[in-house]
């Protein structure tokens, strides 16, 4: 059988962002993807991953600090032909009406005005939005905006249509509306389209969607798994085979986003600049309840959970990697297993609570233990929290270090083991 040539193709991708003269943060690196034609393909991970940014990439918006991108077969630098993108967000010009946020997609390469206007048209009678030719965008829902944004990437007849979250800004039913008519499109071939990339983070959508699904790690992006869908379009979201699908994707992220564990470790050890996940301690509280009821059970798969608590993976992950590095519980082949720790702090009163979280998070969040020790060593047991982030700061980005002491300070004031003022931005051993 003759080998398949990709119709995009990109190797050993890298993307650093400067992080002053001597650092740099590492987003991407070492990705390489091809894209068949005749095939959807979907690149799933949590956000942070680096997705959107690979996405960027191959579109020729964002140089790449080191790789290469070829368009059949040909090295390709900037834009390349017969390529669109369609945003998460709608991005529609509010002083233009639909007609005139179609045509401005080919306003540079098409300079008739008829020619224009009848291509314009057709893109919008293709995507079902006759009749809304001179509505404007504030007339119009979430569900119409992105169709007229589809609309705007066909009209420039593209072979290839990178999407990213196209529908994640939309509710429920309107995205599932819209991914429906999308595949109907792509099936009946009313258009030039021979494949599709799309960026999302929604399981069930990618095996709904993907001929090939190419499941992201993170720190730094890469693709860390492949995984074919062998059903044919269109498919029933209820079908069991799509269901195992969707189970093996939930095992696989399990795999990927809990493997930095040493080989014959039950949970991982984590630095004090490990960038904790911004997790709620509501929320770990209800996951470790669910898991400790008769509705949990011992050993939950994450799929189940994300279903019975209604969690996609950008919920569900943070939350289960917190619940493991305080040892809460363990995540193994895809499903939860619940500590001694972890049934104790879930069947405590509220009080017990906080002084077994108070015990897990000094036992085994080194940041924890350093805010503690150094409170108790200062004069008048306050510090401000710039020489915290300070500590932060040497291997984690400005907004991470933030962000990982915003939840440090969340689970500090949990615990009563210290106390923080918003305003003058002091940590403390006691509230004043």
């Amino acid at each position: 059988m003759k080998k398949m040539k990709p119709i995009i193709e990109v190797t050993d991708i890298k993307k650093a962002f400067s992080k002053g003269p001597k650092n740099e943060i590492l987003v991407l690196d070492d990705v390489s993807l091809h894209i068949n034609p005749g095939e959807i393909i979907c690149l799933l991970g949590t956000s942070g991953s680096g997705k959107s940014t690979l996405l960027r990439i191959i579109a020729g918006l964002i140089k790449p600090t080191q790789g290469l991108r070829y368009y059949n077969q040909q090295p390709v630098v900037g834009s390349i032909p017969k390529l669109s993108m369609v945003f998460q967000q709608f991005a529609l010009l509010p002083w233009m009406t639909v007609l005139q946020n179609v045509e401005l997609a080919i306003e540079g390469v098409e300079f008739d005005p008829a020619v224009r206007r009848e291509k314009a048209l057709k893109a919008i009678d293709v995507v079902g939005l006759d009749g809304f030719e001179s509505a404007y965008p504030r007339e119009l829902s979430g569900g119409i905006s992105q169709r007229v944004g589809l609309a705007r990437a066909l009209v420039v007849d593209p072979e290839v249509i990178l999407l990213d979250e196209p529908f994640s800004a939309l509710d429920v039913l309107t995205a599932e509306n819209l991914r429906g008519d999308l595949i109907n499109l792509w099936i009946s071939k009313k258009t030039n389209l021979k494949s599709m990339l799309m960026v999302t983070h929604n399981i069930e959508e990618a095996v709904y969607m993907a001929d090939r699904i190419l499941i992201f790690g993170s720190d730094p992006g890469n693709v860390r798994s492949e995984m074919v869908v062998d059903l044919p379009h269109p498919r029933d979201d209820h079908e069991e085979k799509m269901s195992a699908y969707i189970d093996e994707v939930y095992r696989r992220i399990s795999d990927i986003n809990f493997q930095s564990k040493r080989a014959g470790m039950r949970f991982r050890t984590v630095r004090v600049d490990y960038r904790l996940p911004s997790v709620a301690v509501s929320n770990l509280t209800g996951l470790l309840e669910f898991l400790a009821s008769l509705e949990g059970g011992e050993g939950s798969d994450l799929s189940d959970v994300a279903d019975e608590m209604h969690l996609d993976i950008d919920e569900l992950l943070p939350v289960a990697e917190a619940v493991e590095i305080l040892r809460f519980a363990s995540v193994v082949n895809g499903k939860f297993n619940l500590t001694e720790a972890g049934k104790s702090f879930a069947e405590a009163s509220i009080l017990d609570k906080k002084k077994i979280f108070a015990r897990q998070i000094l036992d085994y969040i080194p940041l924890a233990l350093n805010v503690r020790e150094r409170l108790e060593r200062a004069a008048a047991h306050s510090m401000h929290k710039d020489l915290f982030l300070d500590v932060l700061k040497s291997n984690l980005s400005e907004a991470a270090s933030h962000a990982v002491l915003r939840t440090m300070i969340d689970w500090g004031r949990y615990a009563e083991l210290f106390a923080y003022n918003d305003n003058s931005g002091m940590l403390s051993l006691e509230d004043p």
